[in-house]
């Protein structure tokens, strides 16, 4: 398999429909699709070779190559490459900002380095093989991002990139109804400290001012390269209407990026430590990072004919939920509205963790249109009527489209916009009505 992959130039595709030619194409099946269904036409289309499942029955074109399983498959084939890449492989993972960190890596290093990255967010047990086969042999560097929602994902993952260093950015309240409580989503992200701490030369990029981190990380025993704000000295300028984006004075240099939000300094500080370990110039890493623009829903600012928007849409979890809102409330406005959709995924502990949502914007003063059953659940919990006028919560809906309709029929004007739900409740669905 190895030597097929090597004849077509590196190229490997699940989608029939991102077939540019000469790819080989794994036929993967789940529980509601079959790949087997797109072999032939994938070859119709230019790809070199097809892995299917040898019960498949397709026939005997030489370029089908039929296997038990082609999603072991392409995991060992993933597994092999990386075995034959003697390069730095940046292992990332997280509950919050590992996708922003991961874009924020690859700019500073790309200054010095190629550099290949996890595209978007590839970074499940499809994604993760995917990734590191997209590893080319002029390739300098790679980050790989590992994504979880379940105990043993990133125990998985990490044998497919094997990193040889690694970064968390934060452990937080995620996918409870996988993980099974708090606990479990540090043991389940602290198994990339655990690969490093198992692998002689490996190291950690750390987080030094994180109480979660720091003693699971100083468990292994690997050398670490520290950030952190308290840690550096670092000072956070405050968000105004004029200068909305993340602002922070490092060793007595500005740095002013296009982010939105304080909970990002974090971020930034991790790439510019992996800048500087890999020799990158604390000036082209501040350009690096000055430089970068979120197109992807996370962190960005808006600006339409009405009002100001800061989209993060694409996510949300309880941790982040609360890092946006405590950023939100300390951005300077003459009217502030927060739309915010329901948090999936927390099992037991999901009314109780909307209902602290809802305590924090009430707490803080911050208007707010709500999306959601689980909102809802917590409204009536905490004896809250958002009909009544009397809090700051103006209205609680279905669905994003009800709010969007909401919205359309009563337009916000001159406002600054806090747009943020789980990517189930599609919150980008209001966008146009702002």
């Amino acid at each position: 398999m190895y030597e097929k992959y090597r004849e077509c130039g590196f190229l490997v595709t699940t989608d029939s429909r991102a077939l540019t030619g000469g790819e080989i194409f794994f036929a993967l099946r789940g529980e509601n699709f079959d790949g087997n269904k797109f072999a032939l036409s994938a070859l119709e289309k230019g790809a070199a070779f097809a892995v299917v499942n040898d019960d498949a029955e397709l026939g005997d074109d030489p370029r089908l190559v039929p296997v038990p399983d082609p999603f072991t498959a392409l995991r060992e084939l993933a597994i092999e490459h990386r075995q034959n890449l003697d390069i730095p492989v940046i292992g990332l993972t997280g509950t919050n900002g590992k996708t922003t960190t991961k874009e924020l890596i690859a700019a500073v290093l790309s200054r010095k380095f190629k550099v290949t990255a996890t595209k978007g967010n590839l970074n499940n047990d499809i994604g993760v093989p995917l990734s590191v086969l997209t590893i080319t042999p002029d390739t300098e560097i790679a980050v790989i991002e590992m994504g979880a929602s379940h105990p043993d994902d990133i125990a998985k993952l990490v044998p497919v990139s094997q990193p040889s260093c690694g970064l968390i950015t934060n452990v937080g309240k995620a996918h409870l109804l996988g993980f099974g409580s708090f606990e479990g989503v540090k043991a389940a992200k602290g198994e990339l400290y655990r690969w490093l701490g198992s692998h002689p030369g490996s190291f950690i990029f750390l987080n030094e001012d994180d109480a979660d981190l720091k003693p699971m990380a100083e468990a292994q025993p690997c050398a670490k390269h520290g950030y952190g704000i308290d840690y550096q000295g670092v000072e956070l300028i405050p968000a105004t209407p004029a200068e909305p984006f993340l602002r922070l004075r490092l060793d007595g240099r500005m740095i002013c990026t296009q982010l939105v939000g304080a909970y990002n300094a974090t971020n930034v500080l991790a790439a510019i430590a992996v800048g500087e370990y890999f020799g990158v110039s604390r000036e082209d890493a501040i350009s690096a990072v000055s430089s970068y623009e979120p197109t992807n829903k996370r962190s960005q600012m808006v600006k339409t004919e009405r009002n100001t928007l800061i989209v993060d849409a694409y996510n949300a979890n309880p941790s982040s939920m609360s890092a946006a809102l405590d950023n939100f409330s300390h951005v300077e406005a003459p009217v502030k509205l927060a739309l915010l959709g329901d948090m999936r995924e927390l099992g037991t502990d999901s009314v109780k963790e909307h209902a602290k949502i809802v305590w924090k914007l009430c707490s803080e003063g911050i208007d707010a249109y709500l999306v959601g059953d689980e909102f809802r659940k917590a409204l009536a919990q905490l004896g809250i009527d958002p009909c009544s006028g009397e809090t700051c919560i103006c209205g609680c809906f279905d669905d994003s489209e009800a709010l969007a309709s909401f919205l359309e029929e009563n337009p916000v004007n001159g406002a600054m916009v806090l747009v943020k739900g789980s990517r189930g409740i599609q919150m980008e669905k209001t966008l146009a009505k702002l």
